[in-house]
């Protein structure tokens, strides 16, 4: 007799890294004959990989869960599963909430899903895998893309040696560990000849890489690295602690043709104080004179930043000083969050937590200020020729919806390009700006004559 296919769904949530997790486990069940299902009603196995990282996340991904797990309660799903980051930290809780989840996979254990699905057939028992969370991995684990074809993430390294207050991801993921620059190259030019045209490099700090593996920090070579690869347009770097952005990496944003001019370089605030009780190894001059540097050395830089706003013992004082910062300093791309108090993190034990309200109350005039920001900067763009990656059409109109160089999917802003002609999906056009908003640009199909 046939033995039956089984079909699997892996719903996403959090961060890239977590998504390039996800990817891997596609690749593993794929690998080892399972079928992938596009929607959770058609799935015999569902998998929800989870974020852990601030109370919203928390709560996002129980939500999830628990509207996901009416599929195994109808009879539909065989077999429910949960992985990631809130698994690392509440296992054995979840474990006893909802006993109708059948297996629960941390943050290094994903490789091992396959074998997880065997032994929930084989024993007949709810599964439970986490710890090792240093665990260096395999290198040859097959991948497959949920992004569009266009672009790819590209994890350079698992784990964070940086310990900031507000923090759990160091006691979720481990310790920093670089990956080979080799085995990175390597996936690099495999995704590229599958038709992927940009790589956005990600870690919990992309600036650490090679430090753990090599005494000295990397990226800069690694770019170089990747910039030989032909046929990718595009590399795009995020998550660049400013402490480490050194002068080697700057001549690398400047000077490689693919590296885009383009850097996320979460801050998380300005006030010295502030700064010291979050535990970063940065200072607000500190921080200004690599902004300075960047925009000096590589000319019309996009700079994204995060701030938290609201941190225990924040004050008035401290607050304005963040608000007059951001309004200074005219950064190109910017998000804030308020402050969530994160249990097992040092912030979390920390007096002159501030109420609710008040963190809401600053992080929504942050945002206010930055959007005032953009659209200046927005609006110097009008009537400029700019190149734009074409992702995916308006329909019923012949509009297309695109990114600049100066744009990374999902969290910056999107240009909308009039075309009179078909544009293929994937590819990058000029694009003459003729309108601007706050965040976004309109323009029109620039034909080179």
């Amino acid at each position: 007799m046939e033995m039956k296919q089984f079909s699997v769904y892996i719903e996403t949530l959090g961060c890239a890294k977590n998504q390039v997790d996800s990817e891997v486990m596609l690749g593993l069940f794929k690998g080892n004959q399972y079928l992938l299902a596009q929607e959770p009603v058609d799935a015999d196995i569902i998998v929800v990989n989870t974020c852990g990282f601030i109370e919203s996340a928390k709560t996002e991904s129980v939500n999830t869960m628990l509207e996901l797990m009416e599929y195994k309660k109808e009879g539909r799903c065989e077999i429910f599963i949960v992985a990631g980051c809130l698994v690392e930290r509440y296992a054995e809780d979840l474990s006893k909430e909802i006993p109708e989840i059948d297996a629960f996979v941390g943050t290094t254990n994903f490789d091992g899903i396959v074998s997880v699905v065997n032994d929930i057939f084989d024993k007949n028992q709810t599964v439970i895998r986490t710890g090792n969370i240093d665990k260096i991995f395999d290198e040859e684990l097959p991948r497959i893309l949920t992004t569009p074809s266009h672009y790819a993430y590209l994890k350079i390294a698992e784990g964070c040696d940086n310990f900031c207050t507000y923090c759990i991801i160091p006691q979720l993921r481990g310790k920093y560990r670089s990956r080979k620059m080799e085995d990175i190259t390597k996936e690099a030019k495999y995704l590229v000849s599958q038709g992927v045209k940009e790589l956005l490099i990600i870690a919990q700090d992309t600036t650490r890489y090679g430090i753990d593996l090599y005494d000295k920090l990397m990226l800069a070579e690694l770019l170089e690295e990747l910039n030989k690869i032909e046929d990718l347009k595009w590399i795009r770097l995020h998550y660049c602690y400013p402490d480490l952005i050194d002068d080697q990496l700057i001549n690398a944003i400047a000077n490689l043709e693919k590296v885009c001019k383009y850097i996320d370089i979460p801050i998380q605030h300005c006030n010295d104080d502030v700064l010291k009780r979050m535990n970063r190894t940065t200072s607000k001059e500190q921080i200004v004179s690599v902004v300075n540097k960047l925009r000096d050395q590589v000319p019309g830089i996009a700079i994204r930043t995060t701030l938290i706003a609201g941190f225990p013992g924040e004050t008035e004082e401290q607050f304005n000083e963040l608000a007059q910062f951001v309004e200074d300093m005219n950064f190109e791309r910017l998000g804030a969050f308020a402050y969530s108090q994160e249990e097992d993190t040092a912030a979390a034990k920390f007096e002159d937590q501030l109420d609710e309200e008040v963190k809401i109350e600053r992080q929504n005039k942050i945002m206010a200020i930055q959007m005032g920001v953009s659209e200046r900067i927005t609006a110097s763009r009008l009537g400029t020729i700019m190149d734009v990656l074409i992702e995916e059409p308006v329909e019923g109109e012949n509009v297309y919806v695109g990114r600049t160089s100066y744009d990374s999917p999902e969290v910056d802003g999107v240009a909308y390009v009039h075309a009179s002609k078909e544009l293929e999906l994937g590819t990058i056009v000029k694009c003459k700006i003729t309108d601007t908003m706050e965040y976004d640009l309109i323009g029109d199909y620039y034909e080179l004559s």
